[in-house]
């Protein structure tokens, strides 16, 4: 009997390391693995945040899913290597690295690198922590899970980047009428440095593992909605042809088109998840 394509969407047993596994974006990328029936490993340096994810998914599913939750800080090389030798103990493999962690300056929920904070005072801590968690992390996840990887000659690295990898923020989204110049809210330097660089990762590393049986690639994610004011959502439908913000769902089945067979001739792409705004 012919094998169906379909079957190519499944990572069972697989064990996927999510980092940044606490966020709204991570938990999708955690039903992505579960729906091809693989193993989620989130890493997040907040137990409380894994631990809603976790509650969530059980919800959705009905029942309590097979994952792991990892309390860790992906910028210490030597914790990473704690995780490694853990979950090698435990499967034997590590299958697939997402690099989905960062500190995303949002919109919704205060964030504290979303302010009123111009370029010529942004504060080199904030810049040297931002890159610390979006860039040096990844970095150090893919030469720690990279190793295993190599040393297996099989393995997957998904590089989570942003339209803001491709295009410069549109400030004028976050602009509000009536405060002034001083106070208006600018989307900050390091978050579109971070993620164009994640795409500068993706080609290197796929080049250098490609005979290596290592695929890597790059998602750019966009627009999520998630709770913004309406202003903001109004402001920035108008940038994108679609007319409308995404909804978190939409991108579960390309993220596990990207780390299963189905995408085995794959690498060092970037796919653009964004409504077409970086088309205009």
């Amino acid at each position: 009997m012919k094998k169906r394509y379909l079957d190519r969407f499944s990572i069972e047993g697989k064990v996927v390391i999510i980092t940044g596994g606490g966020g709204l974006i991570g938990m999708k990328h955690a039903e992505a693995v579960l729906e091809g029936d693989g193993i989620p490993v989130l890493l997040d340096i907040s137990e409380e945040a894994m631990e809603r994810v976790k509650k969530s998914l059980t919800e959705a599913y009905g029942e309590e899913p097979v994952m792991e939750c990892i309390k860790t800080d992906i910028t210490d090389r030597a914790a990473l290597e704690e995780v490694r030798d853990e979950l090698l103990k435990k499967y034997g493999h590590i299958d697939v690295l997402i690099n989905n962690a960062a500190n995303n300056p949002k919109v919704e929920g205060g964030s504290k690198n979303l302010g009123a904070i111009r370029f010529h005072n942004f504060p080199k801590e904030m810049w040297e922590q931002d890159i610390a968690v979006g860039l040096t992390g990844a970095f150090l996840c893919a030469q720690v899970f990279g190793e295993v990887m190599e040393k297996q000659s099989s393995g997957i690295v998904l590089n989570i980047s942003s339209d803001y990898g491709l295009i410069a923020p549109d400030q004028r989204i976050y602009r509000k009428e009536g405060v002034p110049e001083e106070e208006q809210t600018v989307k900050p330097v390091s978050y579109s440095v971070v993620k164009h660089a994640l795409i500068g990762l993706t080609k290197y590393l796929a080049v250098y593992w490609a005979d290596k049986g290592i695929r890597v690639n790059t998602l750019c994610p966009a627009s999520l909605e998630n709770g913004q004011n309406e202003e903001f959502k109004e402001k920035i439908s108008k940038l994108i042809p679609l007319g409308r913000m995404s909804r978190p769902d939409e991108y579960v089945c390309t993220i596990l088109y990207m780390i299963s067979g189905a995408a085995t001739y794959m690498t060092g792409a970037t796919v653009v998840l964004d409504g077409g705004r970086t088309i205009w």
